[in-house]
């Protein structure tokens, strides 16, 4: 039942109406009846899947799990056509989500909100917005995303280009026509890898400019089998308690003890029936030691590369392609399709950049050294600022006027990887030192709202205000989720789960690793103990000791 601080406008305060955004609003209004206000920068909703709308931007989960299952009417009359969802289909599902529970009418879209304070007087949160608007709520929830902020490229002179510059996490939305023209695409992570065979086709010549070369491997793409569909659809309960159950949320069930434990051939014929099968069970259902070994890793990456120069035609291309001096799944894998046949084409050529970086971009087109290559249009699929970078840009400040940026000046602390001390009734939807990004994200913001609003509803029927995770907890989860990670091959690369491919940015593990089931038990246990490692206090109480 709501509850009325005095001063507070609403009671809760969401930002963002992607997927996170969407079902909060659903659950603190029609659920908890909780007053709430949605803003979304975009001029609707969507999210992720509204920004980026770049040719071949498509989900790397099948569309049967990288979807909502808190209603079983909405799963059972969504039907995908693909196995896994271009981004067209996604951000319709995302607007039918919105029109069957008539959320729009509580989210302000075209707004951006730029300080999140906290009153110490009242206990609220002070949300300030770019249309100079000020709202005053009990709680903030941010569904703000873990990859919403565009990396500022480490090279000057965009101003300067006389052509046109797209990037790929603001695509514009009546797209780009690339027929004839002479198109650079700077950068190769999974977005530059899903646009550019699409580039390829249309473009006259394209130049890929790559840093680091990644291990990408087959979607696997297609028409969705209705058949298989029907079995889920006849199930859905337990596949969903089966994702649940699994590493990284999709119920998979053939992954194997060691690579290492197989001689040569059976391991091939492991990673053949994976690299076949498409997805993530190449890199999730093979076998259980290739984060953890690095023997076992180096089986499936010289695996990998083989299968690069087998698609590769020139030898010179595959070189440049094929990746070196990290471990297979230290970063996300990027999955691909027909990227490695889009270099034998005579039109595409690859630069590696990596020992002799963008100098700038000219009038004309990129400096390389001393070479220009002169192009028309210039694709910045450069990355994203990932997991602290939203939360940043929003300008949260705690207990004491304390910015976040200073708090976490050395990287992220969190408890749970949802809240922060010193920052009271602040919830982070798959914030950092969660499972995040290696979870199927749907499933991991349903658990984390669910997380948020239980505790809200928890505080409301003990007349209690304020959450707040204590400093003693945030340390111990900072120390375990360190711990695991050094068990791992992940903090030996340099990659944005690392905060490394941001100048001057922490270095830091920024996900979880211990797995999203190990991580849902210990949230139970937190709640079982009646939210053990949070201080729960009413507002006059915390206002009176802070005072005292």
């Amino acid at each position: 039942m709501s509850k009325t601080i005095s001063s507070a406008d609403v009671d809760v305060v969401v930002v963002g109406a992607g997927f996170a955004g969407l079902y909060a609003l659903r659950k603190l209004r029609d659920t908890m009846k909780l007053s709430t206000r949605v803003f979304e920068a975009g001029s609707d909703v969507g999210g992720t899947w509204f920004w980026n709308r770049y040719p071949g931007a498509r989900c790397d989960i099948e569309s049967v799990h990288y979807s909502y299952s808190f209603d079983e009417d909405l799963q059972q009359e969504w039907r995908w056509s693909e196995r896994f969802a271009g981004q067209p289909e996604i951000l319709r599902y995302l607007e039918h989500v919105a029109d069957r529970f008539d959320l729009r009418k509580d989210i302000t879209f075209d707004t951006r909100v730029v300080g999140v304070h906290w009153d110490d007087e009242d206990s609220v949160w002070v949300v300030r917005t770019d249309d100079g608007a000020v709202v005053r709520s009990r709680y903030f929830i941010s569904g703000a995303g873990n990859l919403s902020v565009p990396k500022t490229p480490e090279f000057g002179g965009i101003d300067n280009f006389r052509g046109e510059v797209l990037l790929t996490g603001n695509w514009p939305r009546e797209g780009a026509d690339f027929t004839g023209k002479r198109v650079a695409v700077i950068g190769t992570g999974a977005s530059g890898i899903q646009a550019i065979p699409f580039i390829a086709e249309d473009a006259a010549e394209l130049v890929v400019f790559q840093r680091t070369p990644n291990f990408a491997t087959p979607l696997g793409n297609g028409p969705i089998d209705p058949n298989e569909v029907a079995d889920i659809k006849s199930n859905y309960a337990d596949v969903r308690t089966a994702a649940r159950n699994h590493f990284l949320g999709v119920p998979f069930t053939q992954v194997q003890p060691s690579a290492l434990a197989v001689d040569a051939e059976e391991r091939r014929r492991t990673f053949d029936e994976r690299w076949n099968a498409g997805g993530f069970r190449l890199f999730i259902d093979s076998y259980q030691d290739i984060l953890f070994d690095k023997a076992a890793n180096d089986t499936i990456a010289d695996y990998i590369r083989d299968r690069i120069h087998e698609r590769v035609q020139d030898p010179e291309k595959a070189a440049t392609l094929a990746p070196t001096g990290y471990a297979y799944g230290t970063k996300r894998p990027p999955l691909e399709t027909n990227y490695y046949e889009a270099f034998n084409r005579d039109s595409v050529s690859v630069v590696d950049v990596k020992t002799t970086p963008i100098d700038e971009i000219t009038p004309s087109g990129v400096r390389v050294g001393d070479r220009v290559y002169e192009v028309d249009t210039i694709v910045l699929a450069t990355g994203f600022d990932a997991m602290t970078g939203p939360l940043m840009a929003m300008d949260i400040r705690g207990r004491g006027g304390l910015p976040l940026a200073e708090k976490w000046e050395h990287g992220p602390k969190t408890y749970l990887g949802i809240m922060v001390n010193e920052f009271p009734n602040l919830f982070l939807i798959t914030g950092p030192q969660s499972p995040s990004v290696l979870y199927n994200m749907p499933l991991a913001i349903e658990d984390h709202v669910d997380f948020a609003t239980d505790a809200i509803d928890y505080l409301d029927r003990r007349d209690l205000d304020v959450i707040e995770p204590t400093a003693q907890a945030e340390s111990d989860w900072g120390a375990l989720t360190n711990d695991i990670a050094n068990q791992t091959l992940l903090p030996e690369t340099n990659s944005w789960y690392m905060g490394a491919n941001i100048p001057g940015k922490p270095r830091a593990c920024m996900v979880y690793l211990g797995g999203a089931p190990t991580y849902r038990a210990t949230c139970d246990e937190v709640v079982a103990g009646g939210y053990s490692g949070f201080a729960l206090t009413r507002a006059d109480a915390r206002v009176a000791s802070t005072v005292s």
